[in-house]
């Protein structure tokens, strides 16, 4: 199985092993300049400890300095192994770069091309087989997701794509866009998840992928709730 399809469909101990090994590369960062870059907020408990405040798909979270356990804010309680592995891969990869002001698909991503077809498969397939064209029930699941913040919404970033499109912010950096193309006679409708280009200096591309599966997950999970 390759990185990218084990990503997507993760085994939760060897996905904790990834977890790990990320957590030791970040213990010597620079935790005023990790805030910068990711997007996040900082307040030392001491010199050498301390916690990151963020949002992860709207929700409150705490990621603890050094160790990078990610809980809820509210509860207290640890996330699941696959929004600790999302996190510890966005604060070891993020640089900062400012939004690309345009999006992209899944095979625009590094190496994304070799595994579009089966990425389609698990998110806009998937959402097209739950709601078909029933779009303004779609509408109604998306207004229960954090809809994505400025600078990623216009001017800088066009949203109105396709013939309906839906925006959601999945990290302080990381906007993703739902596109809806309406089908005929001769083509079935589509749905496809976007990135902003901007999202290759914050994920490797087989996080991309869980990313997508969680969004459609989320919109699966919405559906008559």
């Amino acid at each position: 199985m390759s990185r990218l399809q084990f990503l997507s469909t993760p085994e939760e101990s060897q996905l904790a092993k990834h977890v790990n090994e990320l957590r030791k590369e970040l213990r010597g960062a620079d935790s005023a300049a990790l805030a910068s870059l990711t997007g996040s907020r900082y307040e030392d408990i001491d010199p050498e400890s301390g916690d990151f405040y963020l949002s992860v798909w709207g929700e409150d979270v705490k990621l603890s300095f050094p160790e990078f356990v990610a809980v809820d804010r509210e509860s207290g309680a640890q996330l699941p192994t696959v929004t600790q592995a999302l996190l510890a891969y966005y604060f070891h990869t993020a640089d900062g770069a400012s939004p690309a002001g345009r999006w992209i698909s899944f095979s625009e991503l590094p190496d994304g091309r070799f595994y579009s077809q089966a990425y389609q498969g698990y998110s806009g397939q998937v959402i097209a087989r739950t709601f078909k064209d029933d779009v303004d029930e779609l509408a109604q699941v998306a207004e229960t997701l954090p809809r994505a913040e400025l600078p990623f919404t216009e001017p800088q970033l066009k949203t109105n794509i396709g013939d309906r499109s839906f925006s959601f912010q999945a990290l302080p950096r990381i906007p993703l866009l739902l596109v809806y193309w309406q089908g005929d006679e001769d083509f079935a409708s589509t749905y496809q998840v976007l990135f902003e280009a901007s999202v290759i200096h914050y994920l490797p591309t087989d996080v991309c992928a869980i990313l997508g599966s969680t969004l459609t997950r989320k919109l699966v999970a919405g559906k008559g709730a």
